[in-house]
């Protein structure tokens, strides 16, 4: 059995079958030869390859004439070796979720050059190893620290499939299966968004900023159809775009990217939980009408980046039915809460009345990165938007049904595979599964805020979360009698990241800390792993008290 939950080893002396096989010099040492450093792994560790292989290199190997399959099983079986040790390595809770350097420090560990000649596959093996040894382990069970983390081992299985059969998703020729697969999987979301979604149609994007821009341009090119062609002048007035000023900065991104001008992405103010005002939007559209201006696109927020806030998608939806705008609905963070119950309702209500929703698997659903999705309620935008049919490619006539050719319906030409860990993962869990694994995450993140309230000398809860992003400060011993307001506020803002530090030097915990327009920093705390436990959420408590009470 894998180590269940324990304190992690503060003497951060290697505890795992990945460490102790992977001897490498101390930060202070002046890095040795790759020679030397090759004899050191390979006398001690258990990656080592038979003598009849070490010195192979990469044209020993399939595909190339000679290779054996003898030394490719052998060299391949060794990388398999790594990877589950380091999967059982950020899985011990005893083990450190990062061993920390600075920069100049790391550079002088690592043999990162690029050779005139080709290593053996020893070294290349050492390499590997060594490459995880100084990776931040984002599956450990302590990893708080970004909205997409762990370890899901059906989407990884699915991962290394993917990268076996290295195929590209533009076309159905080169890709029938996967494409197959994404029709289905991308037409299930649609569903689950709304009935009248059905018949909608979608895409996989490499990020939720380039899904956004999907929706940017499917909405201009509805409102515009002639832009594709003739360009700005076929507009008469100036095109303004509305999100909050919670919102993530890929949405003001697409202002700049598109050439209306940052200055034409007005930034609606948010309430004091970080939702946008309905009537803030309003004015603000009437005040950009008056002067001639053409609103046309609204970015609604579900989940926000900090604060984790979801905007009232049907107050701002009424506003943009009454101003003809379409209606975008970020759901990169929150989009998972579709999938459960008893959380979808009231974050997500209305969604079904957007035009085009972003929703992305990798975070709150824990597929691998990276998979997003971008989905609209019209049918035939992203192909009119964005084909340029290319005939050397996207022929007309060929032998099966072209419309399922997804090449032509993307800026970006080549995709990468990114459907089939998910699916994968959605037959392993089905919609139950997934339900379950969203409604833990909520309850893991209440627990965490009940333990906050538990202890409110030591931790202060800045608000009551509508999500998994828990926002509060810790308190010193020096601070816990200061009566709370702005000079406290400030002293704990300036505690934060002198307690990152720590935490990253000791390599015990991470969880993220930033500021926002209303106060100065403070941690927000990110459940989104399924390895983590209501133990683990009391270990990130008490290793904050243990790290920073005496700062």
């Amino acid at each position: 059995m894998w180590p269940d939950a324990r304190a992690p080893n503060r003497t951060g002396s290697p505890s795992s079958d990945l460490s102790t096989r992977l001897p490498i010099e101390p930060h202070h040492t002046a890095p040795r030869s790759s020679v030397a450093a090759l004899d050191m792994a390979s006398n001690t560790s258990n990656y080592k390859l038979s003598a009849a292989v070490a010195n192979a290199k990469y044209n020993d190997i399939i595909p190339y004439e000679g290779a054996t399959e003898k030394t490719t099983h052998e060299f391949l079986q060794k990388i398999v070796d790594i990877l589950v040790d380091y999967i059982k390595a950020q899985n011990n809770r005893n083990e450190k979720i990062l061993d920390f350097h600075h920069p100049e420090d790391m550079i002088k560990l690592l043999d990162l050059k690029v050779p005139q000649q080709g290593v053996s596959l020893q070294q290349l093996v050492h390499d590997c190893a060594t490459t995880l040894k100084y990776q931040v382990k984002t599956g450990h069970p302590h990893f708080f620290n970004q909205l997409s983390s762990g370890l899901d081992l059906i989407s990884m299985a699915g991962e290394w499939l993917t990268a076996t059969a290295n195929t590209n998703m533009f076309t159905y020729e080169i890709a029938p299966v996967f494409i197959l697969m994404e029709t289905v999987v991308m037409t299930h979301m649609r569903e689950i968004v709304g009935k009248n979604w059905r018949k909608g149609d979608s895409i996989l994007a490499p990020g939720g900023s380039i899904s956004n821009l999907y929706a940017f341009l499917a909405a201009r090119h509805k409102m515009f159809p002639n832009y594709k062609e003739k360009g700005i002048a076929t507009i008469q007035g100036q095109l303004v775009m509305y999100t909050s000023d919670q919102s993530h900065y890929s949405v003001k991104s697409c202002a700049s990217v598109c050439g209306l001008g940052t200055d034409n992405c007005v930034m609606v103010p948010s309430d004091e939980s970080g939702k946008m005002i309905p009537a803030e939007l309003e004015r603000l559209v009437v005040e950009r009408k008056n002067r001639g201006h053409i609103p046309f696109f609204v970015a609604c927020t579900s989940g926000t980046t900090v604060l984790g806030a979801f905007d009232p998608i049907n107050d701002i939806a009424d506003i943009c039915k009454k101003y003809g705008m379409w209606l975008h609905v970020d759901a990169a963070w929150g989009g998972g809460l579709l999938l459960s119950k008893k959380y979808r309702h009231p974050r997500m209500s209305g969604v079904e009345r957007a035009d085009s929703v972003t929703w992305n698997p990798h975070k709150l659903m824990g597929a691998l990165l990276q998979c997003s999705t971008i989905h609209f309620k019209e049918d035939g935008l992203l192909m009119s938007c964005n084909q340029m049919a290319a005939d050397y490619l996207f022929m007309q006539d060929k032998l099966y049904d072209i419309r399922y050719d997804t090449g032509d319906k993307v800026i970006q030409c080549g995709r990468h595979n990114d459907i089939f860990k998910l699916w994968l993962q959605w037959r392993a869990k089905g919609d139950e599964g997934f339900e379950e694994l969203i409604d833990r995450l909520m309850e893991l993140s209440e627990y965490l805020v009940k333990r906050i309230k538990e202890q409110p000398d030591k931790f202060y809860l800045i608000m009551e979360p509508e999500m998994v992003n828990v926002c509060f400060w810790y308190i010193p011993k020096r601070l816990r009698k200061e009566p709370h307001g702005p000079a406290r506020e400030a002293k704990l803002g300036e505690m934060c990241p002198r307690l990152k530090a720590k935490m990253m030097e000791e390599g015990t915990l991470m969880t993220g800390y930033q500021p926002d327009d209303r106060r100065p920093n403070f941690f927000r705390n990110i459940i989104s792993s399924a390895a983590v436990t209501e133990k683990d959420v009391d270990f990130l408590l008490s290793e904050m008290d243990r790290l920073g009470q005496d700062m």
